[in-house]
């Protein structure tokens, strides 16, 4: 039935069907992302979960609260915020959240620059947090400072938090492996507060031409096919970009930009002319976007 699941629970006289609505909202609200199908299969299992516990208590049995903490790791441009912001909405629509809100974090929202100051700073934003996500992006940072840094209480009133309040509010914690691995050793029981650990890898060169193919879409912009085949080539070539959806979305700007200036020279234009990328605004952007990597 066009991808839906069915559960089905039994008794002795009498069946019940659920026709789970909530497997749609996950497979609908990363249509558009390329890749993470990890995400999306970790999303259903809450969903179905979520789905059957109600079922439970509609028949009088004992239901539990799960935790849904998670961990993110990956390279830099690999979808992790951008994951955290849909899964914050998906997850209220699923009646897992009550709010919704997704609340981004680094160290210098939650450490405080004497002793306390960082067990309320954080509060305060777990406090803003109920009922949707607090995502910290980086959060090994919070364990550089050594065992004197502020950042370790930061590290003990979250893990205190996350436990007291499971079920109120969802912690995302983000960064790169090997730090990451670092920063969970800081706390015994951090570890065990994620009930999910997602990994990230880095987007393959047609993954990323899709992110490109998608992006001009959504902004309502089509790709010649000499267009595409130059970004094809130059995306294969290009230092820095391998696996980065963000290295895309700033080259998409640049040549957003080369169109834009070939198109004042164009008279009488026409609502094809606007949309229309041209091989010659992929080289003339590209060109602009290495010139300004360099001056920096």
């Amino acid at each position: 039935m066009n991808g839906q699941v069915k559960y089905i629970i039994s008794q002795k006289h009498s069946s019940h069907r659920i026709e789970s609505e909530e497997w749609m909202k996950v497979e609908d609200a990363f249509e558009n992302f390329v890749g993470l199908d990890h995400i999306k299969d970790t999303l259903k299992s809450i969903a179905a979960w979520s789905v059957i516990n109600r079922k439970r208590e509609e028949f009088g049995l004992k239901t539990e609260r799960q935790s849904h903490h998670m961990l993110f790791y990956g390279n830099p441009g690999t979808g992790k915020t951008t994951a955290a912001r849909v899964m914050a909405n998906l997850l209220k629509e699923l009646k897992i959240l009550e709010k919704g809100q997704l609340i981004e974090a680094e160290r210098a929202d939650l450490v405080g620059e004497y002793i306390g100051h960082t067990a309320l700073k954080t509060r305060e934003l777990i406090k803003k947090a109920e009922g949707g996500i607090l995502f910290i992006d980086e959060a090994y940072s919070l364990s550089r400072g050594g065992d004197k840094d502020f950042g370790r209480e930061a590290i003990d009133t979250l893990v205190k938090h996350m436990e007291d309040m499971n079920g109120r509010f969802i912690c995302v914690l983000a960064g790169y492996k090997r730090e990451m691995n670092g920063f969970l050793r800081m706390n015994t029981g951090l570890r065990s507060r994620f009930s999910h650990i997602l990994y990230f890898p880095d987007y393959q060169l047609k993954e990323l031409n899709k992110i490109a193919i998608n992006m001009f879409r959504d902004k309502e912009y089509q790709l010649s096919k000499n267009a595409n085949n130059r970004l094809l080539t130059i995306m294969r070539e290009m230092d820095g970009i391998n696996g980065n959806g963000r290295f895309v979305r700033n080259i998409i700007e640049f040549i957003i930009r080369a169109q834009a200036v070939r198109l004042l020279k164009v008279e009488s234009l026409t609502k094809k002319d606007c949309i229309l990328i041209s091989e010659e605004d992929v080289i003339k952007g590209v060109e602009e976007f290495k010139k300004e990597k360099q001056d920096i």
